[in-house]
């Protein structure tokens, strides 16, 4: 087992809860685990710190954890870079760590959702580092993108891809020919034409359902296969293009029939595991196709992760999910944040253009507020949600981060993305003091604000009012809300300008985008709200940024 000591496989399923479709209206955890907690005081989260909390994120109330890279790595781009798919890199455990991981999670009635990096590999992949060493005309270059260069002597790159990180996606190496690499230039990536790419990753599939995972997040999904001839795109800003235009390295049709020969695999094993895609795609229809009845389980919905807070172009992007998941069968997916995206309590506190940069305590309040309100709107939304670690906490990006911790690999490339990832991705605070706020005993890899101890899970923990007890009650009610939860379609209600109201059987949501407090009719018996009500005129006075449960019932 890749230098490390075996460990058995866990079954299918231990006492995890046997509950049938239960993906289509999960509450998943994101989990980045060097962020998480620390168990050895290197600075570093690790499994066995993760696997410490498994009771915190039982009581919190969500369905399954998803995992981010833990492989061995070279740690390019935060373990992004696979060097081993079926070991565990040292800085986050071994194996046996992951075996226990998974048994005290379906002990707890949680599932296990693991990262899988298919577009490409670490460059210190066994595989590419034999193809660089054996050189031109090698077996083991036909696994990835070699081509000769352009120019007199090869000395351009041979298409004008730009990498998502900046600068060309082509790297030259010393014999003269050149890889492509949509990302860093450490992640070649992997060419799917060729037969061996494809037996290789259904055997890493094995490998961990055998070790007992309930599923997979496949990152990049939509940049496997590449259009024939690798063309040129023929300028313009394709930053800007990605996800928002057809572009020849991602979403071409050919990836749906290598996602349809992974189900066949996944179907061979009990307990209803699921495929997530990772899919930037222009439109939510082309996200549909990654999720038809012989594909994928659930593609995230990144149109709504990137819509502002704005009621007229959220109920835009509701209704178009929904049609578009309808016809395939498919729950939709809703997420405000995760480890690649500014945090929503930083995003939602600045008006659009005026980037990251929380000005003042007053743009932390409304960014805080508003924060609250949309996750009860996505909760009360068909079908499955995604909560990303310390959102819960109510957490900001941390902006004034040294340049000399920095590790976004973006942030070096200067073209590319804002490259200020690290932000959303410093570790999480437990405790109201210490070196780490309860991290680890040793520090955090990325520092920590002075503002962490009174975020902390220990300040929050049963305080009346706080983001924390607001998800709990969140998570709690949704479970026993028998018209919330799964579903593909809500009953849209009459509402002021500015105010989303929709019905789903006897659950009512009220959601307030706007900045003035707005009167609406009393529904029932107020279930959760992220702000105060008060009585006004027979109605409801629901304030400014704020969002309202009511039941009929």
């Amino acid at each position: 087992m890749s230098q490390q000591q075996s460990a058995a496989p866990a079954p299918a399923i231990a006492t995890v809860a046997r509950r049938r479709d239960w993906w289509r209206d999960a509450v998943i955890y994101q989990v980045y685990p060097r962020s998480f907690a620390d168990s050895n005081g290197d600075g570093m989260g690790d499994l066995e710190g993760v696997r410490s909390r498994l009771p915190y994120l039982r009581d919190l109330g969500v369905d399954a954890v998803w995992l981010s890279p833990f492989y061995a790595s070279p740690q390019a781009d935060a373990g992004y870079d696979v060097a081993d798919y079926r070991a565990v890199d040292p800085m986050f455990g071994n194996l046996l760590d992951a075996d226990a991981l998974i048994r005290d999670a379906h002990a707890l009635g949680l599932r296990i959702i693991v990262d899988l990096v298919p577009n490409h590999s670490s460059d210190q992949y066994e595989w590419f580092k034999r193809a660089l060493a054996e050189g031109p005309g090698s077996p083991l270059r036909d696994r990835y993108h070699f081509r000769p260069g352009k120019g007199e002597n090869g000395e351009l790159p041979p298409n004008d891809w730009e990498s998502i990180f900046g600068g060309p996606a082509w790297t030259r190496v010393a014999d003269g020919e050149w890889y492509l690499h949509l990302f860093a230039p450490e992640q070649p990536d992997f060419n799917w034409e060729h037969p061996a790419v494809g037996d290789e990753f259904r055997s890493i599939l094995r490998f961990w359902l055998d070790m007992g995972v309930d599923g997979f997040r496949i990152d990049v999904a939509h940049g496997l296969v590449k259009a024939a001839g690798l063309p040129d795109i023929g300028g313009g800003d394709q930053l800007k293009l990605l996800g928002n235009d057809v572009m020849p390295f991602f979403d071409q049709d050919g990836v749906h029939e290598i996602y349809r020969q992974w189900r066949h695999v996944l179907d061979e094993y009990a307990g209803e595991r699921i495929f997530v895609a990772e899919a930037w795609t222009p439109t939510v229809e082309r996200t549909a196709n990654y999720v038809r009845p012989d594909e994928l389980h659930q593609a995230f919905n990144f149109q709504y992760l990137s819509t502002a807070w704005d009621a007229k172009e959220l109920r835009a992007v509701i209704d178009r999910t929904l049609e578009a998941m309808r016809p395939v069968g498919a729950p939709a997916t809703w997420v405000l944040s995760n480890h690649d995206v500014t945090r929503h309590a930083t995003r939602f506190a600045n008006p659009p253009g005026l980037g990251t940069q929380i000005r003042s305590a007053g743009d932390r309040e409304l960014g805080l507020r508003r924060a609250r309100a949309a996750t009860l709107l996505m909760l009360a939304l068909p079908g499955s949600a995604y909560v990303y670690q310390g959102e819960e906490l109510g957490l900001p990006d941390v902006v004034d981060l040294p340049d000399e911790v920095r590790q976004d690999p973006a942030y070096f490339r200067g073209a590319g993305q804002d490259g200020f990832r690290d932000g959303c991705r410093v570790p999480i605070p437990w405790e109201r003091e210490g070196s780490s706020y309860g991290f680890g005993a040793g520090g955090s890899w990325l520092p920590q604000p002075a503002s962490w101890g009174g975020l902390s899970v220990a300040a929050q923990t049963g305080v009346a009012g706080s983001t924390l007890e607001l998800y709990r009650g969140a998570l709690r009610v949704r479970r026993e809300q028998a018209d919330l939860g799964a579903g593909d379609a809500v009953e849209w209600l009459r509402a002021p300008e500015g105010v989303l109201a929709f019905r789903r059987g006897q659950f009512v949501c009220v959601a307030n985008t706007s900045g003035e407090s707005v009167t609406t009719p009393v529904y029932g018996r107020v279930l959760l709200a992220s702000g105060e009500l008060t009585q006004a005129d027979g109605g409801a006075k629901v304030p400014a940024d704020t969002t309202v449960w009511w039941t009929t019932a």
